[in-house]
């Protein structure tokens, strides 16, 4: 496999790499409309196809938080056209890895010392890599190691790297208008405390910890002295990721099984730690050869404080939804709904809101729910599609909601897709028995 020699770290470099990749989509439109002159009819198809490559080609060598931008937009099988989707979830596992000689070097740096004076034996190519970091196998002792090494330059390029990539982000959402800053501000904040290693091998031993006392999941043993603020180590777990096990000709009942362990760690921390694991994709999952599910990265944890836990999930609730007055007053304290709205903001806003919140809490309100129902997954996907191609939203000032929901939205976008994987129905409040 090609690796990198060298990832650009100054900002004028990382930059132009982004108008080199701007430059090749405005071809790809170019190309597009030209031939949609003779062929009035043609689809988007092929343009979509082209800008994912491109786009996806572009962030790859550069890594980071660009690239951890189309990991997150990937999870969300019904935001993006197909071919963005299947393009950007390769940023989950699958990016050219650092050569041996920046492996060698990175080591030295933060230890004094290269991998093979730290392990007894230690494999320089690298088993997968992603946006942040790519993963090494290690021994010592006779113990089988994972060490997560972070990529040069990424840390200091977090707030830079958004500033490109803030102008397609608000153009993609819809989020001309007011008060964008505090979404990107929430972004920037939690890609700091992801290259932090020293942070996620303390938030992984605390949520694991906590969690050990959910049956059908394990999780890694962590080495603090075998870590760094930028690399980390941990048990190597064996397993296949989530994503192979649910394209494979898998057993349904094990399936039910890892698709409730994967709902009750969920609801878990939501509810009783009020703290999430906020990085919901399949690369984070492995399922055991025992069928039991793993657990293997915790660098994304997202925080609910209580003035947003209790107004958030009060909104779960079928009856708060049917109650006009509680609704409202839901939707303010989120801020779903401000007092400088207009009257016709607030009519639309509190319409569309109900219509959405009644879909997504569908699975609260049911003692078992049914992930793999298709016409709860159509209902979405015709909701995503009018809304992306409705024209009223567009008119409106569409930025609406506290900070909090991009990561705690993100989280239950991410899980629902892999309970839809796994075809999962799960007994809704299970979890509750293994709460204190």
């Amino acid at each position: 496999m090609q690796t990198l020699d060298k990832i650009p770290t100054g900002k004028i470099e990382r930059a132009g790499k982004l108008v080199r990749t701007g430059a090749k989509i405005g071809g790809n439109y170019i190309k597009y409309y030209s031939k949609k002159l003779v062929q009035p009819d043609l689809g988007r198809d092929e343009l979509d196809q082209d800008n994912a490559g491109d786009i996806y080609d572009g962030l790859k060598s550069l890594k980071g938080s660009a690239l951890k931008v189309a990991q997150m937009l990937s999870m969300d099988k019904n935001l993006l056209p197909r071919a963005y989707v299947e393009k950007f979830s390769l940023a989950q596992f699958s990016v050219p890895p650092l050569s041996a000689p920046l492996v060698r070097k990175t080591f030295f740096k933060y230890f004094g010392k290269y991998p093979e004076d730290l392990f007894d034996d230690f494999n320089t190519s690298a088993v997968n890599a992603a946006s942040i970091g790519q993963v090494h196998r290690a021994r010592k002792n006779d113990k089988a190691l994972a060490v997560k090494i972070q990529y040069p330059g990424v840390a200091a390029s977090i707030k830079s790297d958004l500033a490109l990539v803030k102008p397609i982000a608000i153009r993609m959402f819809n989020l001309e208008g007011k008060d964008t800053d505090k979404y990107f501000k929430e972004v920037e904040e939690k890609l700091v405390e992801e290259t932090n290693y020293l942070l996620e091998l303390k938030q992984s031993r605390e949520i694991t910890e906590a969690c050990a006392v959910l049956p059908g999941i394990d999780f890694p043993q962590y080495y603090p002295e075998l870590s760094s603020d930028r690399i980390l180590t941990m048990d190597w777990m064996y397993g296949q990721h989530l994503s192979e096990y649910t394209s494979s000709d898998f057993d349904k009942e094990e399936a039910l099984g890892l698709g409730q362990s994967l709902w009750d760690f969920y609801m878990f921390q939501m509810h009783g730690l009020r703290k999430v694991h906020a990085d919901p994709h399949p690369g984070n999952f492995l399922v055991s050869e025992q069928g039991r599910l793993i657990a293997i990265d915790f660098g994304c944890v997202k925080e609910i404080p209580e003035s947003f836990y209790v107004p958030y999930f009060e909104l779960a609730k079928r009856e708060t939804i049917e109650d006009e007055a509680l609704f409202t007053e839901k939707l303010f304290e989120l801020e779903i709904l401000t007092e400088k709205d207009s009257a016709e903001e607030r009519v639309f806003f509190q319409q569309l809101f109900k219509e959405m919140l009644s879909l997504f809490t569908a699975p609260f309100n049911e003692e078992y729910f049914d992930f793999g129902d298709e016409h709860f997954w159509e209902r979405i996907a015709s909701l995503s599609t009018r809304l992306s191609k409705g024209e009223e939203i567009r008119k409106l000032n569409s930025n609406r909601g506290s900070k909090h929901f991009l990561y705690i939205n993100r989280t239950f976008f991410g899980l629902y897709n892999m309970l839809y994987d796994l075809k999962a129905r799960v007994e809704v409040n299970g979890f509750r028995k293994f709460m204190d």
